[in-house]
Formats: C-alpha cells, structure tokens, sequence
C-alpha cells in the first residue's frame, strides 16, 4: 500500500484573500494615521501612550513591571528600554516594592498624569476620526467580534 501523498498548502479562497489583503492594507493604515495624530497634538509616542494609560488606570496609578509587561504583551527587555526613556522625561518612576527584594513597580508621576489626562481627549478623536465614525454600528460590533476572537485565540495559545 503506498502512502497517502503529503496534503499542498490550503491555499486561500477569493473571499479569503479578500479578507486578509483587507486586513494587511486596514490595520497599519488606521495605526498609522492615529500614531501620527498623538505625535503631532500630545508629542506622545504610541507606546507611551500604551504605558500612560495602563496605569492612568490602576489604583494608586502603579503596576508590577512583571504585570505590566505581561498585560502589554511586550519583552521585560523593551518596557524596561521603553521606561528608561519615560522616566527620562519625568513621566513615571520604578520603585522597590516594600519586602520584596526582587518586586519593582513602575508609578506614573504627576506630570505622568498630566500628559495622559491631556493627550486621552485628542486620542479618542482620533480614533473617532480614523476609525469609529467611518464605520456604521454593525461593522464595529462586527470588527470587535472578530477581536475578541482573534485575542482570545492568541492568547491561548501564547500561554501554551
């Protein structure tokens, strides 16, 4: 009995294909213009944006730096990197946590506060502009599905 030959790729479909070259060409556009958008009206970066309003929104605006990179999905090595740079500019600051030798927190400072609490407002217009207000109800409850789908399967699957 001869082997069942080896299975070719699963080539996409047209509707597949579709789906993904519109994927490809939407997301680093839409990134993009709402990147240039914070730089240009808050002088923000994406990632600092990222970190501001991760901990803009924690009690007592402090998180482990473990948690934070984990919640960010980023490398220890590229938010310590990414922190450096903040805390260059007087946005956050690590600290020790109290009995724990090995813990550190990263805390946003008051002027941490104050960039977030200016640039959220010109963040969320341009995500309006650029996003939301060109897309009807449906397709945003569609595009928040298909997310959520997608985020639940990666995530997964980076734990495994």
């Amino acid at each position: 009995m001869t082997p069942a030959p080896e299975p070719g790729p699963r080539w996409l479909t047209e509707s597949e294909q579709d789906a993904w070259y519109a994927w490809r060409r939407m997301f680093p556009l839409v990134n993009a213009e709402i990147a240039r958008d914070l730089n240009q009206d808050s002088g923000l970066s994406e990632a600092d944006y990222d970190v501001l309003s991760v901990l803009g929104s924690t009690d007592g605006h402090r998180m482990r730096i473990s948690a934070l990179a984990d919640l960010m999905r980023w490398s220890r090595s590229r938010l310590s990197h990414q922190l450096t740079r903040m805390e260059q500019r007087g946005a956050v600051r690590r600290e020790e946590v109290v009995g724990d030798g090995r813990g550190a927190e990263v805390v946003l400072t008051a002027a941490g506060v104050t960039l977030i609490t200016e640039a959220a407002p010109l963040h969320v217009e341009s995500v309006r502009r650029h996003l939301v207000d060109v897309l009807t109800p449906e397709q945003l409850r569609t595009l928040a599905e298909v997310g959520e789908v997608l985020r639940e399967r990666l995530g997964a699957r980076r734990k495994a």
